[in-house]
């Protein structure tokens, strides 16, 4: 079976890509506090099609060379939705989740094995308020939305990963949850809302695989979602299903999107614009990414 983009080597951008990305990350200098907080993502993470996509990998890799390496990498994934809060196995080279079908063996077996996160699960159980208790699900590994962006970004698999459960679609819950971890971020902890700014599976067209076509819906929505980031519009993105042209199908369920409201959350300011670190469409899906600022 080819890849997802009719290549002969399923993720063999991602085989081309790996030598010179591992040379870069092995260069790459750690957080210190003198740097200040790490900012806070939101990423779309692109599934395992990402894996032949070399200029997607490209600006991954990129973004994460912008910055200090951080000390460990707290994700939250729109393929985790689960309450109450909960947290993934923390012991060093945690399994990964293969939650995806209809693909190549060879996406079945890719690993990334990452140190222990004991103590990052530690401090966010800290951080938590009472009336957000956090469980640890011993068993649980890392799923698609987590180690497949994070093996673009540190493909040395040298930064201890935790992945938190997304208890809720509720923005304003999000949003709290976000705040509680911002105190993480001035401690090295990259703090990761990873979605898809656009995720209109079902209504996906051969000419959007075929032919790269950007369907309506998708381009008035990022265009919608872009402006509203830019002004630190939050309860705009938060009316998102009222509000926001191209819906329902930009978003026929609301996981992708949602993240957002946990990374804006461990803003210092979820009022501030974000820096946009990626643009454009995959298979006409806007793959919008930013950073924070402050």
């Amino acid at each position: 079976m080819s890849s997802p983009f009719g290549l002969n080597v399923p993720a063999g951008a991602y085989d081309a890509f790996l030598p010179g990305a591992l040379e870069r990350a092995r260069a790459q200098r750690s957080w210190t506090p003198a740097d200040g907080p790490m900012p806070a993502m939101y990423l779309s993470h692109g599934a395992p099609p990402l894996f032949d996509d070399g200029p997607w990998l490209a600006q991954l890799l990129d973004w994460a060379q912008s910055l200090p390496k951080p000390t460990s990498i707290l994700i939250v994934s729109a393929h985790w939705e689960s309450a109450p809060l909960m947290l993934s196995a923390t012991a060093a080279r945690t399994p990964l989740v293969y939650d995806f079908g209809g693909f190549d063996r060879r996406y079945y077996e890719m690993k990334y094995e990452t140190p222990d996160a004991s103590a990052l699960a530690r401090r966010v159980a800290a951080v938590m308020p009472d009336s957000e208790p956090v469980h640890q699900h011993p068993r649980r590994g890392l799923d698609h939305g987590a180690w497949v962006p994070l093996m673009a970004m540190y493909p040395l698999g040298d930064v201890p990963v935790l992945q938190m459960s997304m208890p809720t679609h509720d923005p304003a819950r999000l949003m709290e949850i976000g705040s509680r971890l911002r105190s993480l971020r001035a401690e090295g902890v990259l703090v990761i809302g990873s979605g898809f700014m656009v995720h209109g599976l079902p209504f996906l067209t051969r000419a959007m695989v075929q032919h790269g076509e950007i369907p309506a819906w998708s381009a008035d929505f990022d265009a919608w979602a872009a402006d509203a980031l830019g002004r630190g519009d939050i309860d705009e993105l938060a009316a998102y299903q009222d509000r926001a042209p191209g819906m329902p199908y930009a978003h026929p369920t609301p996981d992708h999107y949602t993240p957002l409201f946990v990374t804006l959350g461990a803003s210092a300011d979820p009022t501030s614009p974000v820096k946009t670190a990626i643009e454009g469409y995959m298979l006409g899906f806007s793959k919008r990414s930013f950073q924070t600022i402050g």
